[in-house]
């Protein structure tokens, strides 16, 4: 775990789709965006803006997707859980690699992220667990 909230989570996604790639999920086991209360709506939403804040400072992405997939047919791995999936984008990183090889290239490992981001965390008063 990255960081924890009052009602909110930050993980790495163990299954990345690019360096970086995180997970915000409320704590409450909820389905869908309107069972959250609006302190954890307001609280996942300030997360995003401070996951991203600390991702830039660690690994300078160029942008960044941030979405959800709701419902296992939406392609949700946990249908049950609702969570934000923000993956941090480069210019080309999205060359043949995964098209014709079937590989994802993760130029990082989680584990020397995870120290970077605790560092920019202490720096900038990011919450902590």
């Amino acid at each position: 775990m990255l960081w924890r909230t009052k009602s909110c989570v930050v993980i790495f996604n163990k299954f990345p789709y690019n360096n970086g790639h995180l997970l915000l999920a409320p704590q409450r086991h909820i389905a869908g965006l309107e069972d959250l209360n609006d302190s954890e709506l307001l609280e996942i939403m300030k997360l995003i803006g401070i996951s991203q804040k600390a991702l830039t400072a660690a690994i300078k992405p160029h942008g960044f997707n941030i979405g959800m997939n709701i419902g296992r047919c939406a392609g949700a791995g946990l249908p049950e859980h609702l969570h934000i999936h923000i993956v941090p984008r480069w210019d080309g990183d999205t060359s043949f690699m995964d098209v014709c090889a079937g590989t994802d290239v993760i130029s990082q490992s989680i584990k020397d992220l995870y120290h970077q981001l605790k560092d920019i965390s202490d720096k900038h008063n990011l919450p902590g667990i």
